[in-house]
């Protein structure tokens, strides 16, 4: 068993710990209360005629509160018994659903909605909940404040909470299971039960600034969309073919003739009037170091990737014409989603890997927009270039931008007065002494004047 294993097992088991921090502070106001009215006036000291009088108060408020407390925590106690009768009988255990809702104009949110049957709240308590997932990493606490009644009855048929929950990478979770608390009024006892939950959820894309640009698409799977420039679809001036009786003599190639003895004819170039669909890819292609796959610094870029490639999708998205998103790894996504939403789950699902290359994945003929990153393998990128023409749209997102925004000065404020609080705050520290900034800065440079000496249009974010 190792360390990380080892440090998972205590975590776990501390989970059932009923006391807490308030326990603590409970306690020491408690007995500071109880020194202070119950200690007797020392001899010799004319009390003041109304000492007794705030005295007797302040008994009464102490006692009272704790009354109150004690009411609180043997609630808790019995709404736990209870609720572990249910589970022994009938198998009551909490029901978890994620929802991404997408309100117009705004980004999509992932929302948790959680379900207890049968269980009574306590009265003076609380019923809280929290999840864990991949390698057993903690959600944020959430409560099961609302009712749910049955139909036509005011009989409390389950509680319920709903949540947003905001994690740290935008990718699909691994649901490994939960806890839910008991907990009294004030916080100083609670009680758990563990909850055998399995599933997967993920994290949707956040909405950048957008970069429109014009775009004609060029693959054509139904005949219902005319496009007013004619699209080329085949026949480049390059292209030959055996000469056969009834073409034209003027399209024979005499050098290859001289050459070969073969008489052959350049294939006229053809113009279609009809493009419906347009093709829209995104490579998630690295070109670096094994090492650096697991880096904090990629995972961080890759967040920022998703969210511009997806914001470039749902520009285009509303124009006329139809999307088509050509992912460069294989998901397995559900049918009954509509188009924006596999799109929104293959991004949100993607990772950077090293499998397919950039001349592996990209068609030039029925690709009409090309998303590639700073981790593009720059002679791919120039290769896949020579193959395209004017009507090619690139996305080039410099994923080093996510740094950007810390400033050098900062340095010794963050480290005095504001020390970082996530994982994005502490490599923004670190991004400056980098190694890989360096490397990385370096290709985006390549990467903006290979785009710059191609007959592509290009946009850089």
């Amino acid at each position: 068993m190792n360390w990380k294993q080892i440090k998972w097992k205590v975590r776990y088991a501390w989970q059932y710990f009923p006391f807490t921090l308030n326990t603590v502070l409970c306690l020491i106001a408690g007995w500071g209360a109880y020194k202070l009215l119950y200690t007797p006036t020392p001899k010799g000291e004319e009390p003041s005629p109304f000492l007794p009088f705030i005295i007797l108060m302040g008994k009464m408020i102490f006692i009272f509160l704790v009354a109150l407390i004690i009411l609180s925590v043997l609630s808790t106690i019995l709404s736990y018994l209870y609720y572990l009768w249910l589970h022994t009988k009938k198998g009551t255990r909490l029901q978890v659903e994620f929802a991404t809702e997408t309100k117009k104009g705004k980004n999509s949110k992932l929302y948790l909605n959680a379900r207890l049957d049968g269980v009574i709240r306590p009265p003076l308590g609380f019923v809280k909940a929290r999840l864990f997932y991949d390698d057993n990493v903690f959600t944020d606490y959430f409560g099961l404040l609302s009712n749910k009644r049955k139909e036509q009855s005011l009989r409390r048929q389950a509680i319920t909470g709903r949540s947003r929950l905001t994690l740290p990478d935008i990718k699909e979770y691994d649901l490994k299971g939960g806890f839910i608390y008991f907990q009294d009024m004030l916080h100083v006892f609670r009680l758990a039960a563990a909850q055998p939950i399995s599933g997967h959820f993920y994290q949707p894309p956040v909405l950048q600034e957008g970069n429109d640009a014009e775009v004609f698409p060029k693959k054509t799977e139904t005949m219902d969309v005319r496009i007013e420039q004619l699209r080329r679809v085949e026949g480049e001036q390059l292209n030959y073919k055996d000469f056969e009786a009834g073409d034209d003599v003027r399209r024979i190639v005499w050098k290859v003739y001289a050459k070969n003895r073969e008489l052959v004819v350049r294939i006229p170039e053809l113009f279609e009037p009809y493009a419906s669909h347009l093709y829209f890819y995104a490579s998630f292609y690295a070109a670096v170091k094994a090492q650096w796959m697991s880096e904090g610094y990629l995972k961080e870029m890759l967040n920022y990737y998703k969210n511009n490639v997806w914001t470039i999708y749902d520009t285009l998205a509303h124009k006329e014409w139809d999307m088509r998103f050509i992912p460069d790894q294989s998901f397995n996504i559900p049918e009954q989603l509509t188009e924006e939403e596999k799109t929104a789950r293959i991004i949100s699902n993607s990772a950077w890997h090293k499998d397919a290359g950039l001349q592996q994945y990209f068609n030039p003929k029925s690709g009409t927009v090309l998303c590639i990153s700073s981790l593009t393998d720059p002679q791919e990128l120039r290769n896949v270039l020579d193959r395209c023409d004017a009507s090619t749209v690139v996305y080039f997102v410099k994923v080093s931008n996510v740094f950007r925004s810390y400033v050098a000065l900062n340095l010794i404020r963050r480290i005095i007065f504001r020390p970082p609080q996530d994982r994005l705050s502490k490599l923004r520290t670190s991004w400056t002494f980098s190694p890989i900034r360096i490397q990385i800065q370096k290709r985006e440079k390549e990467i903006e004047e290979i785009l710059k000496k191609s007959n592509v249009v290009s946009g850089v974010l």
